[in-house]
């Protein structure tokens, strides 16, 4: 690494250990309650230490802003980015993430890092339980293998609940995990969960009673466009009876054996629905893109006041394409402020709001530049319309387009948003009508500040296609209220 990125490098782990012991501390004081409350030594308490392994998605660098990355734009933060943001790193103008290196060295001794699903490194956590009343055992280990599809049948043995036919007259598939409860008295108890798959991006791995086969078809921090066959990945085989850390490849040694693995990775594939296998990465996060079913069907979508904390996949697609938001405002005398309606944060999205009773829109791209457009008249007291129209400029992914704000049909303001974001705002952030919840995606106003003054009643949110008088009308409101039923 050169010199200039250590100190920032540094200051990934630093953050990391921070956030850890926050964690910590935390999780430390819900266990304080409990024996407070008197019930500690009565509540079965599972402390997983691990998101299936250390994340490698912030690039063998690290980042400040981890949408560079969900967006395949890692390119654009250069070393003198990241060093000039070094005292941020951490705090809430952050949307960092440690370096590749970091997490090799927290997932060792295993291989590889989240993601890669079929290496240890990618999928073994340690795990602690304790439930004093019903263990009577302290400090013991246990070498049974399970997988966190077992917590739910452990807790319901504990519980003396039996699994659930039907939730709210919706019949329930079978549970697919194993109870733990039989290894919590017994630590020579025979196995129970013999078999389990593991497949993310395509890298795939099979458990059977002590072996794994694995491959690695794709790596976390490259956002190739072509990765090689599926015939042409090449597959490992661990006996972790006797090498727990999947160090000795013994492929070479015992292709049959390797090959009944291979065979019973397919058979648990097609059993559990793994297939067809996608192999695309940065494409998937994009659902015009990728192709997959959409929970909002049609061109336009309809939310309403109140409504918040909409994931991103809730709500209407909008990136690469042209489209517009109308809201029905009632204003009070004192004028509008605040948040109509504003998607992601302040590392990416969008936000139409009213600045000193102004209609205004922000684009976020990426927390490097924020494109706005303010309109040149108050929207009045009373009930009103306010619309952002979206003119896609088109030629690709990413591109700028030509914005027009509008009150009750006619224009007030017109700029230019020079670049988009491609393929998601956020892993987290969300949209929220008549706030700006969790990091603001402007900064003309603060989360607090954000709240609007009136009530937004509604907002229709339209891709595509053209509305000449630049207004929604109860008809057409009602038409797509009822398409959605």
């Amino acid at each position: 690494m050169p010199d200039d990125l250590k100190p920032v490098l540094a200051r990934q782990m630093e953050v990391y250990a921070g956030f850890l012991e926050h964690t910590d501390h935390h999780v430390g004081r819900l266990v304080d309650t409990l024996e407070d409350l008197g019930i500690l030594e009565d509540t079965l308490v599972y402390y997983i230490i691990g998101d299936n392994g250390a994340s490698a998605e912030g690039t063998p660098r690290g980042t400040f802003n981890e949408g560079f990355v969900l967006n395949g734009a890692a390119q654009l933060e250069t070393t003198e980015f990241m060093a000039s943001h070094i005292e941020q790193f951490g705090g809430p103008e952050a949307y960092n993430h440690y370096a590749v290196g970091w997490a090799h060295a927290m997932d060792t001794p295993y291989q590889w890092t989240k993601q890669v699903a079929s290496h240890w490194g990618g999928t073994r956590n340690g795990t602690v339980v304790h439930w004093p009343k019903g263990i009577n055992g302290k400090g013991e280990i246990r070498r049974q293998f399970h997988h966190v599809i077992d917590v739910a049948p452990t807790i319901l043995e504990v519980a003396g609940l039996p699994e659930p036919d039907s939730v709210n007259g919706i019949a329930q598939k079978p549970l697919e995990g194993v109870s733990m409860v039989y290894a919590f008295g017994d630590a020579d108890a025979a196995e129970r969960h013999e078999t389990q798959y593991f497949e993310m991006f395509c890298n795939r791995g099979i458990y059977h009673k002590g072996w794994t086969a694995v491959t690695r078809h794709s790596t976390p921090w490259v956002m190739a466009a072509d990765l090689p066959p599926f015939e042409d990945d090449v597959w490992e085989l661990y006996d972790t009876n006797t090498d727990w850390s999947q160090a000795h490849d013994l492929a070479g040694e015992l292709p049959e054996k390797l090959e009944e693995l291979q065979r019973l990775w397919l058979t648990e594939a097609v059993k559990y629905n793994v297939l067809p296998l996608d192999d695309r990465r940065v494409e998937r996060l994009n659902s015009d893109l990728a192709g997959r079913p959409v929970l909002v069907k049609g061109n336009s979508q309809l939310l309403f006041g109140g409504m918040g904390r909409l994931s991103e996949n809730s709500v209407i697609n909008i990136k690469n394409k042209s489209h517009s938001i109308t809201a029905e405002l009632h204003v009070p005398e004192a004028g509008a402020e605040g948040v109509i309606i504003a998607q992601g944060g302040a590392f990416a999205g969008w936000s139409l709001y009213a600045k000193g009773g102004m209609p205004t829109y922000c684009y976020n791209l990426f927390g490097l530049q924020r494109f706005k457009v303010e309109g040149d008249a108050q929207i009045p007291a009373g009930i009103h319309q306010v619309r952002m129209e979206f003119d896609y400029d088109g030629g690709g992914l990413g591109k700028g387009g030509a914005v027009r704000l509008y009150v009750d049909g006619e224009q007030v303001g017109e700029g230019r948003v020079e670049g988009t974001v491609p393929m998601i705002f956020s892993a987290d952030e969300t949209a929220d009508i008549g706030r700006d919840t969790a990091s603001p995606v402007s900064d003309d106003y603060s989360g607090e500040e954000s709240v609007f003054s009136g009530t937004v009643n509604w907002v229709q949110i339209d891709v595509g296609g053209e509305d000449s008088d630049h207004l929604i009308t109860p008809e057409e409101r009602l038409q797509v209220a009822m398409a959605k039923q």
